[in-house]
């Protein structure tokens, strides 16, 4: 699997408005809602924003989760980095430095 840029997160006053005019206007489907955040649904392309979450197969999770380590990074299992280490969500793994994941999160059902 080529690493691929899964989602992005764009600050806002106010992220349910923000959400549901993005996808009133876009067309797609949304808002949804995933932990504290209000998404919407795009294509591939990336919009700009300051929080960047890399979708990567389990062998090119266990490289990068090494080389965090190696340098000494530390890394956590939730977005508000409480929780050292790596999360299972989706039946996948998960760690928040930048974020890489293995599976879309929501992906599960």
């Amino acid at each position: 699997m080529p690493v691929a840029l899964n989602r992005t997160i764009v600050p806002a006053r106010d992220p349910q408005a923000s959400a549901a005019f993005l996808g009133s206007v876009l067309g797609p489907p949304g808002p949804g809602r995933f932990s504290h955040f209000h998404t919407v649904e795009l294509d591939h392309d990336a919009t700009r924003g300051e929080h960047y979450a890399f979708l990567v197969s389990e062998a090119h999770f266990d490289r990068t989760l090494a080389r965090l380590d190696d340098r000494g990074l530390p890394h956590w299992a939730d977005p508000a980095h409480r929780r050292p280490g790596i999360n299972h969500a989706d039946g996948g793994r998960g760690c928040y430095w930048s974020e890489i994941v293995t599976r879309p999160y929501g992906s599960a059902g």
